[in-house]
């Protein structure tokens, strides 16, 4: 499932293509028939998200909530002005990214999926794209690259597309979501009103506070405190496994044991490390690392991660096998000696 620095990526890349313009709506698939009646035509004015999911406002107030869950993702094809403050080269947004951009050999930093994730943070650009923007990093073909000046426009419809928004120059295709639905100012404010803080959303300073008061209130294990959206917006398994790694933490101390110090340095590393993650596309967790260490991380995730996805290996900092256990159906990856 997408991470909160995914869905912020794809909402940033919204604001810059759709935002002002009119766009039509269709749903080739047919379940979204009624919905997109009701939004074709329509001038997108603002692309939000919290957390995991996204709010895309209508003129007459008219929203459209998206929320990807395990599957969905958007392909976005024709015309697309980079954000330079999301924007990473080659194929995909969300956990990788846009391709086209042409530095030296040196500069560029290729992930194990053979994607770069940092060669087009610069410049605002144009270029004809097919991108795919999705937290998956596996399965896509070969309309991943750079589309043909000459392709056909619109672009044809490829699968099983609930939403398709066009504007007269840039298309965004939505596949798998797990909500989409046309919904009013008071029904996304409902929405918004049972997800916890995002750093990225309101004052940083007053959803710190909202979220130690949600964890020290709780019995209930840190390790799903952090993975409860009304908690906290955006963290998922592998920010969750990292985080509490990074603070020395058992993800099975209730919140309510928890020194107040510590929850608020938990706060302040979500608050960084999503800032990364938006930035680089990448969830990057590891400190102190030198230039060719950063390469490396950026990479490949078996040098991007503490103990995220390192079952059976050895801890880091002190050697002791890396553990995986379910909490609540979820992998949760953890050192039992560091974390005690």
């Amino acid at each position: 499932m997408p991470e909160g620095h995914s869905v912020h990526r794809i909402t940033r890349q919204f604001a810059r293509n759709f935002v002002g313009r009119p766009v039509a709506v269709s749903s080739p698939q047919g379940r979204f028939a009624q919905g997109a009646e009701v939004l074709d035509g329509r001038t997108m004015t603002r692309a939000e998200s919290v957390g995991k999911q996204m709010f895309l406002e209508f003129d007459e107030q008219v929203w459209l909530r998206v929320h990807l869950g395990l599957y969905g993702a958007w392909d976005f094809a024709g015309e697309v002005l980079v954000d330079p403050t999301i924007a990473s080269a080659n194929g995909r947004m969300g956990q990788t990214n846009q391709r086209g951009t042409d530095l030296p050999e040196a500069e560029r930093v290729f992930d194990d999926a053979g994607e770069n994730s940092l060669t087009s943070i610069g410049a605002p650009r144009r270029a004809r794209v097919h991108v795919r923007m999705s937290e998956q990093t596996s399965g896509l073909d070969e309309a991943d690259g750079l589309a043909a000046d000459d392709a056909p426009w619109p672009p044809p419809v490829v699968g099983q597309v609930r939403v398709r928004l066009l504007t007269d120059a840039t298309c965004a295709d939505l596949r798998g979501p797990t909500a989409c639905a046309v919904q009013t100012p008071d029904e996304i404010a409902a929405v918004i009103a049972k997800l916890g803080p995002d750093p990225l959303v309101g004052d940083v300073a007053e959803g710190e506070e909202r979220f130690v008061r949600a964890v020290r209130r709780r019995n209930v294990a840190i390790g799903q405190l952090l993975m409860d959206q009304s908690v906290v917006s955006g963290i998922g398994n592998v920010y969750r496994a990292e985080m509490l790694y990074r603070a020395r933490l058992d993800p099975h101390t209730p919140g309510k044991a928890i020194p107040e110090e510590i929850v608020r340095g938990l706060w302040r590393d979500w608050v960084q490390l999503l800032r990364i993650g938006v930035e680089t596309g990448q969830m990057m967790t590891m400190d102190g690392l030198d230039a060719d260490g950063w390469r490396r991380a950026m990479a490949s995730r078996d040098d991007r991660h503490w103990v995220y996805h390192r079952a059976g290996l050895p801890c880091r900092v002190c050697g002791t096998e890396i553990v995986l256990e379910e909490m609540q159906a979820r992998k949760l990856y953890w050192c039992p000696t560091c974390q005690r």
